[in-house]
Order: structure tokens, then sequence, then C-alpha cells
């Protein structure tokens, strides 16, 4: 990669940067000389540099390189430590404690209360604490908990600690989405989304092995399998909060990997990928209002809903439901494993796919008829060969779909701080499908569990109207937007256009 060069300054000048387009590189207007010239100047970098799309992907496969591997190792502990409950349960851990009732489901719900409520809040402080130190202190924070976890000795002292758990894990998963929306444009931000993500898939693999071997523990210094799942399972997360603490980096201006110039067009591409003239930067209350009054992340709420309700409620109950089958506690410990390697597959399958064709809804939709056809199989009085057939399509459904579910929103939204607070609402929000199904695989309701997959089949119902509505919605809009633009009604200056973000007649939703 090299800067731009010129025989002379004039000419250095007028070939400061050829802009980027998603289809073709063409030459430079005036406009875009005195975007580059402001940017320069408002940045402190110099100029962005030239390059070839081969050079582009060389350069943010170096930041992948950096960024993804430790956020997605955080990612798999996080999923690790909430869901693992699943897999103590069928070692003991509801006859130790003498739950009975649904105190077991209702000690899976007070996690999403403090997750759901701190989302927000820890998405608008995550800037001002710096990403470097915020989500690896959360992290170790957490690993704290979960290890603690394995010494509880009642009731109230479990729902406790996962009350303690929810307000720590808050803040990564929004934190980490809202942190790439930083780095990358919108047509590369599936795949990153689906590689952080696809994570949790892997947790789900690792969470019945590690359940499975950590068993033959149980007995040691007077402590049973389900306390060894949490201590061992804690102690590895604070280890990998330590490393993160040494090499995670905070912004594409102070990443210390990356040339001057290899920051400037990373900040460059960023800054002007949602719209020719940019996005607003500086924080302002008018903001949050944004994100509040914002029809499509309401709506979002709805999509995102659809797909974490039977997400949480296959993954928290997945090893109990294998139970039921006929198969015993190591063995249904084991049969967790192959969903969540097709899941896994899928997943990455439809993160590449969506991100090369720039659509996020058919993907979603593939995912909600996965769901439709595993949990319609489950609720239905067929052989357990069958049902664990269609534990599959529940699995890689669920996860396969939930990166394009993110990302779509955070493409649609422009501006940091209105994304920000946007995606934390929409996220946080969203979450509370995930208390919903923590409560409807009840006990009583074995082997067929009728509730819980009735109920997670109307998640999907409401999934299959909301998407058609977001993507009609966002395609009326486009249109009428190229109909102004086409008829010369567009008359904004820089200035106002940032201001108005994805409200911008130059904005363009992505469906």
């Amino acid at each position: 990669m090299s800067a731009v060069s010129g025989a002379d300054d004039k000419k250095n000048d007028i070939t400061l940067i050829e802009r980027v387009d998603e289809k073709q590189r063409s030459t430079p207007t005036d406009d875009d000389r005195l975007s580059v010239v402001d940017f320069a100047g408002d940045s402190g970098l110099p100029p962005p540099p030239i390059l070839t799309k081969e050079q582009e992907k060389q350069l943010y496969r170096k930041i992948d390189l950096r960024l993804m591997p430790i956020l997605a190792l955080m990612y798999l502990f996080s999923f690790l430590d909430r869901g693992n409950i699943g897999n103590a349960k069928l070692q003991g851990l509801t006859t130790q404690l003498h739950l009975v009732g649904n105190q077991y489901n209702i000690a899976l719900t007070m996690y999403f209360v403090p997750y759901c409520l701190f989302e927000c809040p820890a998405n608008l402080v995550l800037k001002k604490f710096r990403p470097s130190r915020w989500l690896p202190a959360i992290t170790m924070v957490w690993g704290t908990v979960m290890t603690l976890m394995g010494l509880v000795k009642t009731y109230p002292q479990l729902v406790g600690v996962r009350v303690c758990l929810g307000v720590a894990e808050a803040g990564l998963f929004p934190g980490v989405v809202y942190y790439l929306t930083l780095w990358y444009p919108r047509a590369m931000l599936q795949f990153r989304v689906g590689i952080f993500f696809g994570a949790a898939s892997v947790a789900g693999a690792f969470s019945g092995l590690l359940a499975f071997g950590i068993s033959f523990m149980s007995g040691k210094s007077g402590l049973l399998g389900w306390s060894w799942i949490f201590i061992l399972e804690g102690m590895a997360t604070v280890l990998v909060g330590l490393l993160a603490l040494l090499v995670m980096v905070d912004f594409p201006s102070t990443a210390k990997f990356l040339t001057p110039e290899e920051k400037a067009y990373v900040i460059w591409k960023k800054k002007f990928d949602n719209s020719s003239v940019g996005e607003e930067e500086r924080f302002a209350p008018r903001h949050i209002w944004a994100a509040f009054s914002d029809w499509q992340v309401w709506l979002h709420i709805l999509v995102y809903m659809s797909i974490v309700g039977p997400l949480y409620g296959i993954s928290l109950f997945l090893p109990s439901i294998i139970k039921t089958f006929g198969f015993t506690n190591a063995i249904s410990q084991l049969l967790t494993v192959p969903p969540y390697i097709f899941a896994t597959i899928t997943l990455y399958v439809f993160a590449i796919w969506s991100d090369a064709v720039k659509k996020r809804s058919p993907f979603i939709l593939a995912g909600l008829c996965m769901l439709l056809v595993g949990f319609t199989i489950n609720i239905s009085d067929v052989a357990p060969g069958v049902k664990y057939f269609g534990t599959f399509f529940c699995v890689a459904g669920s996860y396969a779909s939930f990166p394009g579910v993110v990302s779509w929103l955070g493409n649609n939204l422009s501006g940091q701080y209105k994304r920000g607070v946007g995606m934390a609402l929409h996220i946080g929000i969203g979450n509370f499908a995930g208390a919903i199904a923590s409560n409807v695989f009840r006990t009583q309701d074995e082997p067929r569990y009728i509730l819980g997959h009735g109920i997670m089949l109307m998640f999907v119902g409401i999934g299959f109207v909301s998407v058609p509505t977001v993507v009609f919605l966002y395609m009326r809009i486009n249109r009428k937007r190229d109909e102004e633009v086409a008829n010369g009604r567009v008359n904004y200056t820089d200035r106002q256009l940032r201001a108005l973000g994805d409200k911008a007649p130059d904005f363009r939703y992505i469906l």
C-alpha cells in the first residue's frame, strides 16, 4: 500500500482520492475533493491513499486478524457462561439446591432483566471509557461472578448471582457490534458480526463437550459436577479478559498497528460510507431522541425478538429437550454438539453470502423458515430420531440468521451516537424475548414441551409479519428518494445532510 503521490502539488491536490463506490470506482468530483480536504484537516491525518480492491482487502484482512479473534473469544465465553446453566441442570444443580416448581425458570429469567436494562447505558459509556479497557474489564467481572456461582448453596443465592451476571454481561454484545460499526463499512459488517457471533454457536458445541468432561470431576473437594462447570469456565473467562486487556485496540485513529495512511483510509471509508458527505459525529441530545423516535428501531425490535426468542429457548433447554428423547445425561450432553456445528457452518455461509449480495432480509427469512420446520417437528408426536433431526433446524435457524438481524439495523442507522443508542435499544428491549423463552419450557410439560415449542412458533410468526413489513417500507422510502433526486427536488448543504443522517435524500436503506 502506498500514499497518494504526484510530481507537483497541483497534481497531488487533483488526485487526492477516488470515491470507492459499491459497484465501481469513479473519478472524483469537485465535491469529493472538498470532502477529502475537509476530512484530512478534521482528522489530523494525511489524505487517504488510492487503493485497488485487492489492497483494500489486504487492509481489512489486517484489521480482521487484530480485532476478530479476541472479540470472538470474549463472546464465546460470554455465551458459554450464560448458557452453561442448562448443562449444569443435568449435573445436579436443581437437586442440590432443592429447586422446585418454576424456580429454575425464574433463575434464568432474572439474568435477562438487568441484561436488558443495562445495555443502552453501557453503549453510551463505551466511547468515553475506551473499548480496550471497558470490554476486558466487564469480561473479568462476569468471569468472577461465574466462578462464584459454583459456590452457591441456596436458591436466593443462585438468583442473586444470575442478576449480577446479567449486569456484567450487558455491555459486551451491543458494545462490540457498535464498536465494529466504527471500523467497517456497511457492506462488510455482517460477515464480521457473523465471525463474532459464530462464537456463540461454537460455545454451544463446547458447552456440551466441557460439561461431559467436567462431569467426571463430580465429588472432587466436596463439589458436584455443576459447581465445577461454573468454577472452571468462570476462571477461564477471567484469563480471557486479561488477554483482551493486552491485545485490544480502541479506534482506527488511535490504532498503532495501522500506518497513518491506513488509518486515513479506514476513517474516510467509514465516514463517507452512508452518504456523500459523511456522518455527524459530535454528540448532541437530539441523537438520543432521534433513535427513540425512529420507526425502524421499533419494528426491528420485533424482528430481533422473532429470532432471539427461539435462540435462547433452544440454547437454554436443548440438553433437557434431548434428554426427553430417552438418552442418559452424559449422552444428552454430547448430542448437543452436532446441531451447533451445523449451525456454525450455516451461519458463516449466510454471513458471507449476505455481504456479497448486500442484502439482509432474505437470509433472515431463510432462518425463520428453518425455525418453522424445526419447531413444527418438535411439537409433533413423532419418533425421537425425527425430533433430534428437527433440533438441527431450530439451532441453525436462530443462530445463522441472528447476525443479519443485528447488522440490518446497524446498516440503516446513520450517525455514530444515534446508531449506538438505536442498537442498544434494539438489543436491550429485544432480549426480553429471552426472558419469555426462559419460562415456557416447564418441567411439567415434558416430554413434548407443547407450550414451549408453541411459543417459539409464535415468535416465528411475528418474524414472518415484521420482516416483510420492514422491507416494504424500506423499498418505498428508497424509491421516493430516487424520484426526488431524479427530479432535482433536493437542495441541502453538506452540513444539513450530515445532520439528517439516514433521513438524508442520498441515503439508501439496505434491504
